[in-house]
């Protein structure tokens, strides 16, 4: 721990854990967790049997499960926002236009987090759901966002999570990156061409509030077969910034 981290308490990193490792693999024995999170299992079963007596995980069998408790939350954070059903009212119509992959994120401790996700007749599948959190630098809905951000702020981000390469064409170096975003500013969008994953093309815009603030941004995705010449260059933008414009207009009165 840096001398200037706050003070963090073991037990609650230790739910947390816990938490996290249930999430990602839908549930699990307490064998497992303890072997992968490398604590003693009689030191994870105490959590656990915290967790299941505040109703926030359930026992079924041998295995333990994050429980429904979680919805009330997702639901509470979702109506905190304010703009998700214009969000998701836009994205759909998008979705339908274009028949792509469409989706919104917005940043949360630096990091993109999806807060919608939608498909015409022709989207793809991708990895990426609804409250799963990706690097911002990789990914067209990050850069849009990174754009409007102050430089310190930027690279305060960086510093936090890095710049990891996902493919060939990962940005990777902060130089690269800031030029990159200087040039999604001056056009007023972001591309994605398979730096995140090979194969996969994405344009996004970014969604401001009236104070220049940035709620978010909103992505179509696609195969790089599909997104190309004045289609990728040209209509698809044209309609992401429309419908970011829509949101913006609308969130308004949200």
């Amino acid at each position: 721990m840096g001398t200037n981290s706050p003070r963090t308490i073991q037990a609650v990193e230790i739910t947390l854990e816990i938490v996290d490792f249930l999430q990602e693999n839908d549930g699990a024995r307490v064998t497992e967790i303890a072997n992968e999170l490398e604590w003693t299992k009689g030191t994870i079963h105490c959590h656990l049997a915290t967790l299941v007596e505040n109703e926030y995980v359930i026992r079924d069998n041998e295995r333990y499960k994050l429980g429904l408790r979680y919805l009330e939350f997702g639901e509470k954070v979702k109506d905190r926002l304010g703009i998700y059903d214009v969000v998701s009212d836009e994205a759909d119509d998008l979705a339908k236009e274009c028949g792509e992959l469409v989706q919104f994120a917005t940043e949360e401790h630096g990091r993109a987090v999806y807060l919608y996700k939608t498909g015409g007749e022709r989207a793809v599948q991708t990895a990426s759901s609804v409250g799963k959190r990706e690097y911002l630098h990789c990914i067209s809905l990050g850069k849009a966002i990174l754009a409007h951000y102050e430089r310190e702020h930027v690279e305060s981000i960086i510093e936090k999570h890095g710049l990891p390469a996902f493919t060939d064409q990962t940005i990777s170096t902060q130089e690269e990156l800031f030029d990159n975003l200087e040039t999604i500013r001056e056009r007023g969008y972001a591309y994605d061409d398979e730096e995140k994953i090979e194969g996969l093309r994405c344009v996004a815009a970014p969604v401001k509030a009236s104070q220049n603030k940035v709620l978010g941004a909103i992505s179509i995705s696609g195969p790089s077969s599909r997104m190309t010449g004045d289609r990728y260059h040209e209509d698809l933008p044209d309609k992401v910034l429309r419908s970011a414009n829509v949101i913006e207009i609308n969130s308004q009165f949200s």
